[in-house]
């Protein structure tokens, strides 16, 4: 090939190797793009050469073009596999996980041992008064009428104990809370 004007090559060129690309990736934004990387390589190479350069040149670079973007393609797809795959088996271990619990293990000695510290930490009247509202589930009111205080201070001396146990099980708040929400219904 004789012409080094590029405007020629592309013009002369283009639409078939769009046409050619296309056939393989299936996608037109790609395949313009193969196309046009190629025929500039193309013409480089006519520019360059003192020979005449056949148009095999440009198939078989439009073929290598297509070839690598069709490979990354599979790559990219074996890798998304990949960590799909990875995300199927964390999803079966954290079944698995829930599928093991036991509720009865919620329940753990070290918690009910940190609870039972607590409590003997607090006054005895915030042992009993906390005991009556979540062990026998007791209203403010009732809580009241057996231990002689009014309501409000009541509501206090739990608030205390509550607050107590927050920090003693700050690192176990979850099972907790789902402790309490057991015992209390």
């Amino acid at each position: 090939m004789k012409d080094k004007d590029f405007a020629k090559v592309y013009e002369r060129n283009y639409k078939r190797s769009f046409l050619f690309a296309k056939s393989y990736v299936h996608d037109d934004l790609v395949a313009e793009d193969i196309a046009a990387e190629s025929l500039f390589k193309y013409w480089q190479i006519c520019k360059e050469s003192e020979e005449n350069v056949s148009e095999a040149m440009l198939v078989t670079i439009l073929k290598n073009r297509a070839i690598d973007h069709l490979r990354r393609d599979a790559h990219r797809l074996v890798a998304l596999e990949d960590m799909a795959e990875m995300a199927v088996r964390n999803l079966e271990i954290q079944i698995s996980a829930l599928e093991a619990c036991d509720p009865n293990e919620l329940f753990s000695e070290e918690i009910q041992r940190i609870v039972q510290e607590t409590m003997n930490t607090l006054p005895e009247k915030t042992q009993e008064i906390f005991f009556l509202s979540r062990y026998e589930n007791k209203t403010f009111k009732e809580i009241a009428e057996i231990v002689n205080l009014s309501p409000k201070t009541v509501e206090y001396h739990i608030s205390q104990a509550l607050k107590a146990l927050r920090i003693a099980l700050k690192d176990y708040l979850p099972l907790w809370l789902i402790w309490f929400y057991w015992y209390q219904n």
